[in-house]
C-alpha cells in the first residue's frame, strides 16, 4: 500500500463523538464538531452527524461547501471570522458565523436582507488568549448595533482560548464569560442561544465543575479526532487516542556516525543545527518530511528516536530496532501533525471501518 499514508479509523472517531456528547452533556454543554483539521472531509463529517452532532464548524468556506455538496445535513458554523467581501459566500453557506468587527456584521446583514434571510452572529469576546475578540468593556456597542441590524440575529457570544496565547480555560475566565452573557441578556432583554467556548482544553476545567454556568456550547475537534492527546492529561479517559495512524516506509538503513562531519553552516531551513553524539548508530531514513507533517508531533510505535527531518526525509536512530529498506513504521500524531498530514497532497488517506 502507498506510503506515506494516514490511516483513519472512523469507528474510533464515532466512539469519541458519542462519549464526548455524554461527558459534556452531563455538564450542560453541547458539542459543535470542528472539521477544519480534516479539511471538511465528508466521511468524517458524516461520522460526526450520525453519532449525534448537529452543528458542524469549519474555518474555510470551501470546506463547508465540500461537506454540503456531499449531502451532509447539519447546521453550519463558520469559525474563522470572514472579511466583508466574503459576505455573499458566508450567508449562502453558513447559518452562523463568528464575528468581532461591525463592518463585517453590517456587510452580512446587507447581503442577508437582499437574499430575504437573517444570518446568525456569535460575537467574539477577548478573554486573554489574544486571538480574535473584542475587549469585554467594549461589548455593549457592538451588541447594540448588531441587534439594530435587520439582516442578522444575535445568536450569542463566544471566546477562544489555548489556540494562540496558550491561555487555559479556568475558573476566572470561564466565570467572566458567563457573567458577560448574563449581563447582555439582562441589559438588552435578549436570550442568547450560544455561549460558546472554542478549544478542546476546556475539558480540564469542565471536569472540575458540576455545571458550566451560562456556557452551553463547546467547539471541539482535537478531542473528537484524537481523544485529547494534546491535553496535559495526555488524553480524555474513555476516548481513543489512535484513530489516526501515520505510516511511512524505510528508504535507507545504514550504519553511520550520529554527528555530521565537515564544517557546519545553515541547513535548508535557515538554522544552524546541533547534534548529540550517540556514537555510531543505525541511521534510517523514512519517506516523510516537513512538507508532509509536523514531525515534532510524531510518536513512533516502535523504539526508535526521531533525529530530524528535511523537506522529504525523516531521519531516525533505529536503536535496537532492525529496520530494513521497505519496512513500514507507524506513528501516533498530535493535532498539529494530523492537520498537516491531512493537508499534504503527498500523504495518502485511507479510511478504515467505513459504514
Amino acid at each position: 500500500m502507498n506510503t506515506p499514508r494516514l490511516e483513519i479509523d472512523l469507528a474510533k472517531i464515532g466512539h469519541n463523538v458519542r462519549e464526548m456528547i455524554r461527558l459534556y452533556g452531563a455538564k450542560g454543554v453541547g458539542i459543535v464538531g470542528v472539521t477544519k483539521g480534516v479539511l471538511g472531509e465528508p466521511l468524517i463529517a458524516d461520522v460526526f452527524v450520525r453519532n449525534g452532532i448537529t452543528t458542524l464548524a469549519d474555518s474555510r468556506i470551501a470546506n463547508l461547501k465540500r461537506m454540503q455538496a456531499a449531502g451532509i445535513k447539519a447546521t453550519w458554523l463558520l469559525l474563522r471570522m470572514p472579511t466583508p467581501d466574503q459576505a455573499d459566500s458566508v450567508v449562502e453557506h453558513a447559518d452562523i458565523s463568528l464575528n468581532s468587527e461591525l463592518s463585517t456584521i453590517r456587510a452580512l446583514s446587507k447581503v442577508a436582507l437582499r437574499r430575504g434571510l437573517r444570518h446568525k452572529i456569535i460575537v467574539m469576546v477577548e478573554l486573554g488568549d489574544l486571538r480574535e475578540g473584542i475587549m469585554p468593556e467594549e461589548i455593549d456597542a457592538i451588541i447594540g448595533e448588531t441587534l439594530s441590524l435587520r439582516g442578522v440575529i444575535l445568536a450569542g457570544i463566544g471566546a477562544n482560548l489555548s489556540c494562540f496565547g496558550g491561555v487555559k480555560p479556568d475558573e476566572k475566565n470561564m466565570a467572566e464569560l458567563s457573567l458577560l452573557a448574563r449581563a447582555i441578556e439582562g441589559r438588552f432583554s435578549v436570550p442568547l442561544e450560544f455561549v460558546s467556548i472554542g478549544c478542546s482544553t476546556v475539558y480540564t476545567w469542565l471536569k472540575s465543575v458540576r455545571k458550566a454556568g451560562k456556557i452551553n456550547s463547546a467547539r471541539v475537534g482535537d478531542s473528537l479526532l484524537l481523544g485529547g492527546r494534546d491535553l496535559e492529561e495526555k488524553g480524555i479517559p474513555g476516548l481513543h487516542y489512535d484513530a489516526f495512524t501515520l505510516v511511512a516506509e524505510v528508504i535507507e538503513s545504514k550504519i553511520k556516525p550520529s554527528v555530521p562531519y565537515g564544517e557546519i553552516g545553515i541547513d535548508a531551513f535557515g538554522t544552524v543545527p546541533t547534534f548529540a553524539d550517540r556514537g555510531t548508530i543505525r541511521r534510517a531514513i523514512l519517506n516523510l518530511g516537513r512538507q508532509d507533517v509536523l514531525y515534532t508531533q510524531l510518536y513512533p510505535r516502535v523504539d526508535i528516536d526521531i533525529l530530524g527531518a528535511s523537506s522529504d526525509h525523516l531521519i531516525v536512530d533505529a536503536k535496537k530496532t532492525d529496520l530494513k529498506t521497505g519496512d513500514e513504521v507507524q506513528f501516533d500524531l498530535d493535532y498539529g501533525a494530523m492537520l498537516q498530514a491531512m493537508t499534504s497532497p503527498y500523504v495518502t488517506k485511507v479510511y478504515l471501518n467505513t459504514p
